[in-house]
């Protein structure tokens, strides 16, 4: 039987589906993300592979390695990469629940990324039940943190890249379909303001807020958004008593740029913020940080593999670089062949709207399996 006619079912595909999404698994809540590991090394085991759970750090849930047979095992091989963590806290399944409507099926994390890892697993079983080798060894690498910028498994997802030949990333598709060949920096700061605390109704005048501080801080940093680089603030943490003039306000800064030298001035510009100001002093830390990724002739050729797979399964697959990023950063950086984004298509990520299209599960699923069986 050939790769790209193997017996996938929609249906079946949205039964095994459905307890993945129902399973919510948020970054900071290391216990329901190692339950969803859980589910992901049960299924992993049951399609055949070996399996090693890996013990999570610095607060964060656990990995799951899985390495499926192979008369090859142990040499250089096909890596599949994912994360099982969301953005969605829990409780998400009561605003956005597991339902099908219309083509689509909703529910948190399902397109970002469950999805996507879930036809990867899918297109293994069913070659495996085909009795179709793969060309290369296969292993699936889950983690636990991709969210927040992979803190803790960064290392853990480069040296199992170093031990393969190719790195598969089932990131949801972009919008028009396509795959990434390419990621932009990206770099997270913590800014932190320091005031003098004073009763706020009868010594007002007597304070020094932090909370207005960082409120002028945001706008100032904000305004450094170029088309060359953008800096956003998506998290702020301060006060507890309203009549209280703060000391203390934390916020969270995201910046992303095309090139490498565009961030790291971006970086400096960041860091040269610290100081004090009317009595408020600033302080700006550097959080994690995601090379830019480049596409090379290794990363080209995967795609141009893929995109051939995609046109005997009858569309078109388009490639590009992108913002956002993914654990592809890492591994593309490495200079190790990478092709993100070839989950499945959906639109909503990160949002109370997040979907997949139905019908797009068959053709990631043939998609991953026919780049399984060729890629050499």
């Amino acid at each position: 039987m050939n790769a790209l006619n193997l017996p996938f079912e929609t249906d079946s595909m949205l039964a095994g589906l459905k307890p993945w999404v129902e399973c919510e698994s948020p970054t900071f809540d290391a216990a329901a993300v190692d339950r969803m590991m859980d589910l992901a090394a049960y299924d992993l085991a049951a399609a055949g592979a070996e399996i090693e759970r890996i013990p999570g750090r610095m607060g964060y849930g656990g990995s799951v390695r899985a390495r499926f047979p192979h008369r090859d095992q142990g040499k250089p091989g096909v890596l599949i990469s994912g994360h099982l963590d969301t953005v969605h806290p829990i409780g998400t399944l009561e605003t956005n629940p597991w339902r099908v409507e219309h083509g689509r099926c909703y529910g948190p994390g399902i397109q970002d990324m469950k999805g996507g890892n879930y036809v990867c697993l899918e297109a293994i079983r069913q070659l495996a039940l085909a009795g179709i080798e793969t060309a290369l060894p296969v292993t699936v690498l889950f983690t636990p943190d991709e969210e927040v910028g992979t803190p803790s498994t960064r290392e853990l997802i480069e040296m199992e890249a170093r031990k393969n030949k190719y790195v598969l990333v089932p990131e949801p598709a972009r919008a028009d379909g396509g795959a990434v060949t390419g990621r932009y920096a990206i770099a997270r700061f913590n800014v932190r303001t320091f005031g003098k605390p004073s009763h706020a109704g009868w010594a007002l005048k007597d304070g020094r807020s932090a909370i207005a501080a960082m409120a002028k801080k945001i706008l100032d940093i904000e305004a450094m958004t170029t088309d060359d680089c953008t800096f956003s603030v998506g998290v702020v943490h301060a006060g507890q008593w309203v009549n209280c003039v703060s000391s203390s306000c934390n916020a969270e800064v995201l910046s992303m740029a095309k090139r490498q030298e565009d961030l790291d001035h971006g970086v400096e510009r960041m860091l040269a913020l610290s100081g004090e100001e009317n009595g408020v002093t600033v302080e700006v830390t550097r959080g994690v940080t995601r090379p830019v990724w480049e596409p090379d002739e290794g990363t080209m050729a995967v795609y141009e593999t893929a995109r051939s797979i995609a046109s005997e399964l009858g569309f078109g697959l388009t490639h590009d670089s992108a913002g956002g990023g993914s654990d592809g950063n890492f591994t593309g950086a490495l200079g190790i062949p990478t092709l993100d984004s070839i989950g499945v298509r959906g639109a909503g990520l990160h949002t109370l709207d997040e979907h997949i299209e139905i019908d797009s599960l068959v053709e990631r699923a043939q998609l991953a399996a026919g780049l399984l069986t060729r890629l050499k």
